[in-house]
């Protein structure tokens, strides 16, 4: 069970690595909609990682841009997130990062625990 303590411009988790500051106000910590967005890009990421490293895949880094669309009239609820991977390595062959981004999303729980809500797409380069 996670403890979260209410402060006065919003809410503390302690975790392993530190304490967790969420609220609205970014001036007192991470927005709730950037920890999800934060969360679903962690989980993929690093499920990528392992995988390439799996497949054999020398890559020296992987940076991640994201677009995301939200509903304002639905309480500004998250509809669409856009990961874009960006790949660097020498000698990378398109179809297996391909390959390897939709293994990474079958094992990425962040985006199992979405798919039915938040539409999350993917797209790469190499460099």
């Amino acid at each position: 069970m996670k403890e979260f303590n209410m402060k006065e411009h919003g809410f503390t988790m302690n975790t392993e690595f530190g304490e967790l500051a969420i609220s609205a106000d970014t001036e007192y910590g991470f927005r709730p909609f950037e920890l999800m967005i934060a969360s679903i890009v962690g989980c993929s990421s690093a499920a990528l990682r392992v995988v390439l490293t799996k497949m054999r895949i020398d890559f020296e880094n992987i940076k991640v841009f994201t677009t995301i669309e939200r509903n304002e009239t639905q309480a500004n609820r998250i509809e669409k997130i856009h990961l874009h991977f960006v790949i660097q390595g020498e000698e990378l062959r398109e179809e297996k990062i391909e390959r390897a981004i939709s293994i990474a999303r079958k094992n990425c729980g962040m985006i199992q625990s979405v798919q039915d809500s938040i539409l999350v797409t993917e797209s790469f380069e190499v460099t």
